[in-house]
């Protein structure tokens, strides 16, 4: 436990099947290095546990039900590139017709798998001919010199020299396209992790068929790490990539690919030169072979720097005028016209002001079209100005200023002409509170963007400003509408613009999720919190049908002899992607998919199941079940339940439905009805969460319960010294023949606290802890005297 616990805070829970496979693959390298274990049996072992890990990862993905089938034949394609790359690195070898050709043989399959698998994954690049040209010159030097530490690092006495030469030029040519891959302008896209993983494969692939194997030799543990996790990475990638929408950051990490194939051709010919090799002709010509790209590299370089500096200069006043100058009201210097800065009848090349003072009303139609539909092809869109506004906040020397997101929430049911008149009045509104250089821009069909120049603060406050402002109704045809608003804050702070309009949209969702008319502000943790939050979303739906639920039972005990009543079932989600996932956590994001139901249903079904099988011997205990005051409202829930209750042959009696009660007031005649209906059918009812509180005691008196579920905060002494509410509402059970159960009893304290109030049932860990129905089960076996 000791162990597992920094493994389960420091290891998402979705990469801890990844993680664990890493930790056994160096396990298994430092035996093979000190000889405990056979170099083969090591290759045979990392290899067939990588396989098989990404391959299962691989095979979900192919799995996936949707109208696309494009994701799901990459996936298959590249599931069967990694089951191909273990067996080439498991099997093989032992087919007799040599390990080097045996190996090459394999990887071709896999590269031929692996490029049709990456061509039809989604959100891979297509950069221009330009670009990829200038990628590819920037690249053969740096390639070259990898290829060089190769072919110093191939042991000589391995193949013949034109297939080491082949191998060494492979090597460099995978492994700087892997750098460029993992440190590109879009490296922490899906697309781009896979295709990395896939050229480390290859990679580990082609070291495999080079470094010698036999018995004693420990060169080919070199080519483990690159093809187990490569593998690993493939999986991960093409997982991600199906859910990319676009790359994280527009620009590339330039010192990867200038650092560590310089670091790694240093370290090559320190070995070489320190081994006492001397230089061979191959290795001069390959250390000549790298000076042209260099030299072409620079020229291009060269060539850029005048135009780069013509782009500076025009960029420049841009940004001082952030800082130094006002620029035209509504008017961003340095940026695009966007559709929210044209006048009505205004050509498309024309600006218009829109200051704070300026007057904005419903009949500037036209200047709406942008906020609503995509522009067109090749024009200047609301993005691009929003872009190049962050672009010009970063152009200054210490950038500071913020971008808000705001969306409206509440214009779904009206038409787009009412629709585009409450967001010109939004704007008109907003403009009010914002400073003149600020700029307000299209962004999303339901809302537009503020990019300001203030700090964080000071754009906090600028957001609950918006907030007040866009509140009240709007008029529309005679008619009232209420809007919610969502604001979500992102600071500049030399971030990307495409980063901090990620960030911003990240911090928008976060607000719609916490019960929108509030601002959220960025920060890591809320990304990580919306990125577990949108695995469950993707995870939840289909989860009843692949049988990834699951029932555990905490036993209730009388409190006066021990004796086990009864047990609660409780929800678990077994997701192979995310863990095991509670209710606390499950049941907001099921709410949010509309899948309550469904699962409810589930737990009903599989609890009456369950009660059917304990009562072949154990014939006095209840099972209790929690449903929501949404499904005990609908109109058939009691018909159904009956019907449940008749197919597995359980007396109505031995079932318990929980309703909580801070839910009931929403619809209190309802809920008493379904209430009455239950108990007309012999059904036991429950209150849970009772709060004690004026309202709720009063309220106790119309509801038609059997049993009253308290929290151990009810049990203990109060602070003002007064006596524990336990004993109020044990009083008000007795008057209205409501038995009381205290639950979350953690400490002997709180039992004999609950035992002493009067509480006639306990529940809790102090007591008995959650577990499955076999061990449950075997727990009631210890009570052959348990009753009722």
């Amino acid at each position: 436990m000791l162990l597992a616990y920094p493994f389960r805070v420091l290891v998402p829970r979705r990469a801890a099947p990844e993680a664990a496979t890493s930790m056994a693959v160096a396990l298994l390298l430092l035996a093979g290095a000190v000889d405990l274990v056979p170099t083969s049996v090591v290759i045979a072992l990392a290899a067939g546990a990588g396989a098989t890990l990404a391959g299962l990862r691989l095979s979900r993905l192919a799995a996936r039900r949707g109208a696309d089938p494009t994701p799901r034949a990459a996936g298959v394609l590249l599931d069967a590139a990694v089951v191909t790359a273990g067996l080439t690195a498991v099997v093989l070898p032992l087919a007799g017709i040599g390990h080097t050709l045996a190996v090459l043989i394999g990887s071709l399959v896999v590269a031929a798998l692996s490029t049709t698998g990456l061509y039809r994954l989604p959100g891979r690049s297509r950069p221009a001919a330009s670009v990829r040209l200038r990628w590819l010159v920037e690249s053969t030097g740096p390639a070259v010199g990898l290829a060089l530490a190769g072919w110093l690092l191939l042991p000589e006495g391995g193949p013949p020299v034109p297939v080491r030469l082949v191998c060494a030029l492979a090597l460099g040519g995978l492994g700087m396209a892997a750098l460029n891959a993992f440190a590109g302008p879009r490296r922490r896209s899906g697309a781009a992790v896979c295709r990395g993983g896939v050229l480390l494969t290859m990679g580990g692939l082609v070291l495999l068929a080079t470094l010698p194997s036999a018995p004693g030799g420990r060169a080919a543990l070199l080519a483990v790490p690159p093809l187990v996790f490569g593998m690993l990475l493939v999986a991960v990638g093409a997982a991600d990539a199906v859910d990319d929408v676009e790359p994280a950051e527009p620009v590339a990490a330039a010192w990867p690919r200038l650092v560590l194939p310089a670091a790694v051709l240093l370290l090559a010919s320190g070995l070489h030169l320190g081994a006492g090799r001397a230089p061979d002709p191959t290795s001069v010509l390959l250390a000549l072979a790298a000076v042209p790209p260099l030299v072409l590299r620079e020229l291009l370089r060269a060539n850029d720097a005048p135009a780069s500096g013509r782009r500076a200069a025009h960029r420049r006043p841009a940004g001082r005028s952030l800082r130094h100058r006002r620029a035209a009201p509504g008017r961003w210097p340095g940026t695009p016209e966007s559709p929210l800065e044209r006048g009505p009848g205004a050509p498309e090349g024309a600006a218009t002001t829109m200051g704070a003072g300026s007057t904005w009303s419903p009949d500037h139609d036209s200047a709406w079209s942008g906020l609503n539909r995509r522009p067109a092809a090749g024009s200047p869109g609301d993005r691009a100005a929003l872009l190049d506004a962050l672009a010009a906040i970063g152009d200054v020397p210490a950038p500071a200023g913020a971008l808000l997101l705001v969306d409206l929430h509440g214009t779904e049911g009206v038409g787009p002409t009412a629709r585009e008149d409450v967001l010109a009045e939004a704007v008109h509104r907003a403009r009010a509170v914002i400073a003149p250089d600020d700029l307000v821009t299209g962004c999303t069909g339901t809302g537009f963007a503020v990019v300001t120049a203030a700090g964080p603060v000071l754009a906090y406050a600028l957001g609950t400003r918006l907030l007040t402002a866009l509140s009240p109704p709007y008029r529309l045809a005679g008619a009232m509408l209420r809007v919610h608003t969502s604001v979500g804050l992102a600071e500049v702070s030399g971030a990307g613009p495409a980063d901090v309009l990620r960030q911003a949209e990240l911090a928008r969702r976060r607000a719609v999720q916490l019960g929108r008319d509030r601002v959220e502000w960025y920060d890591a943790f809320l990304e990580e919190q919306l990125v577990r939050r949108l695995d469950l979303e993707r995870e939840l739906p289909g989860a009843v049908a692949r049988g990834e639920l699951d029932l555990v039972y905490q036993p209730v005990v009388d409190l006066a002899d021990g004796q086990p009543v009864g047990a609660e079932a409780l929800l678990r989600w077994r997701s192979p992607v995310l863990g095991a996932v509670l209710p606390a956590e499950l049941l907001p994001v099921a709410e949010d998919l509309d899948l309550v139901g469904e699962l409810e249903w589930w737990v009903l079904d599989r609890a009456c199941r369950q009660l059917s099988d304990w009562s072949v011997g154990v014939r006095e205990l209840w099972m209790a079940v929690n449903v929501t005051t949404r499904e005990l409202t609908t109109p058939d829930f009691v018909q159904r339940l009956a019907a449940v209750l008749a197919a597995y042959g359980v007396p109505p009696e031995r079932l318990v439905v929980e309703v909580s009660e801070p839910r009931v007031a929403g619809d209190l005649p309802t809920v008493v009805a379904r209430l009455a209906g239950l108990r007309s059918l012999g059904v036991r009812t429950a209150l849970d969460d009772f709060r004690a509180e004026h309202a709720s005691l009063a309220q106790l008196r119309r509801l038609p319960i059997d049993l009253l579920k308290v929290g151990p905060e009810l049990v203990g002494a109060r602070p003002d010294g007064q006596p524990p509410l336990i004993d109020v509402v044990v009083n008000v059970g007795e008057r209205l023949g409501v038995e009381i159960v205290a639950e979350e009893l953690e400490s002997s304290t709180q039992v004999e606290g609950a035992r002493r109030g009067g509480c006639r049932y306990g529940q809790g860990f102090a007591l008995a802890r959650p577990a499955t129905a076999e061990r449950v089960e075997a727990y009631f076996e210890e009570f052959p005297s348990a009753s009722r």
